[in-house]
């Protein structure tokens, strides 16, 4: 199975699906679609510490990379989704140094990092036996983003893609715009915040770095790709299957006689 950090360093793009149903079966189903990779989010969706074990599982079956975005500040939980077998981790609000190096140190192995030694449940599933090669490329083959989703942020987007071990960045352009907007409006997708995802983009590819982005509409994809984005997120669970329902129900709808 190629790894998502290879996948990343070619200049692949990847769209992952977004699971917020904390159940191993949905997620397995979700697994089987045409994404490239699978997130389970535990900050605002409903996964656990439990859900992510057990939910990792299928993922890795399916032979696609799982990501998971933890809880704001649980860097300890960065950890243990690693040694249950995901690949990278994504942060929210990364909004100063401090936050940036506590997460990167989770993230990696000294002396990158201060990750302990526990990754048997992720050999396992993988099928690796080498603890030793195990150790030696760990490193490079999990992936740090750090969310830039505030003004705090942004002004030292710099130095956070500076931090040994954050590998790229991920915007969450809905609390962007909050933030931009202090307060007045949550508008995604507004003109005005444009140029500001862009330039993130811009100083993470200029630092040699991933950047990625979750997605409200996924005509989008195609200007924040322009801008240098290679991760996209789009959707969840409740989107996936309204937008199946709604499809299967006009085709049914549409092939009955006409009253």
């Amino acid at each position: 199975m190629q790894k998502l950090a290879e996948r990343l360093l070619r200049g692949e793009n990847i769209i992952t699906a977004w699971s917020g149903i904390a159940d191993a079966s949905t997620v397995e189903a979700v697994a089987t679609l045409g994404f490239d990779a699978v997130t389970l989010d535990m900050q605002h969706g409903a996964h656990h510490e439990g859900s992510v074990q057990q939910a990792l599982q299928p993922i890795i079956a399916q032979r696609k990379p799982a990501l998971v975005r933890i809880p704001v500040g649980r860097f300890d939980m960065a950890s243990r989704a690693l040694d249950f077998g995901a690949e990278s981790v994504i942060a929210p609000m990364i909004n100063s140094i401090e936050d940036a190096r506590r997460f990167a140190a989770s993230m990696k192995y000294p002396p990158v990092g201060e990750r302990s030694w526990g990754p048997h449940l992720a050999m396992h599933r993988v099928g690796s036996s080498s603890a030793q090669e195990w150790l030696e490329q760990a490193n490079r083959k999990t992936v740090a983003f750090a969310m830039v989703e505030t003004r705090e942020a942004f002004a030292i987007v710099d130095d956070i893609l500076a931090v040994d071990g954050i590998d790229g960045v991920f915007v969450g352009p809905s609390d962007f715009s909050i933030a931009w907007f202090r307060g007045a409006r949550i508008d995604p997708l507004s003109e005005d915040i444009m140029e500001a995802i862009a330039t993130i983009a811009e100083r993470a590819t200029a630092a040699g770095k991933f950047a990625g982005i979750y997605v409200t509409d996924p005509h989008t994809v195609g200007r924040f790709h322009g801008m240098g984005y290679r991760l996209f997120a789009i959707g969840n669970e409740h989107v996936y299957m309204a937008q199946g329902a709604n499809n299967l129900l006009s085709a049914a709808r549409e092939s009955l006689p006409k009253a």
